[in-house]
């Protein structure tokens, strides 16, 4: 007998975008979308940013990894891109 597969619940990358940014707003920081192929070019198409320095504190980052690692994407929910 096959184990069961355990359902999971799509989450848009949206709003898995604004769970993360809740998460990094305590800590001044946000996570930004690149809205051009120079922006993308250097720093990814997903980067974070101190918004108090205007800084970027983290270039390339997978939104994904970093919802888990933040704890505000679950083992049960999935990443749907639009």
């Amino acid at each position: 007998m096959a184990m069961a597969k355990h359902p999971t619940i799509p989450i848009s990358k949206r709003a898995l975008i604004q769970r993360i940014n809740r998460k990094l707003r305590p800590d001044g920081e946000m996570l930004k979308t690149a809205r051009s192929a120079r922006v993308a070019s250097s720093v990814g198409c997903y980067f974070t940013i101190d918004f108090n320095r205007n800084w970027v504190t983290g270039q390339r980052v997978d939104p994904e990894a970093l919802g888990r690692e933040l704890g505000v994407l679950h083992d049960y929910e999935r990443v749907e891109d639009e």
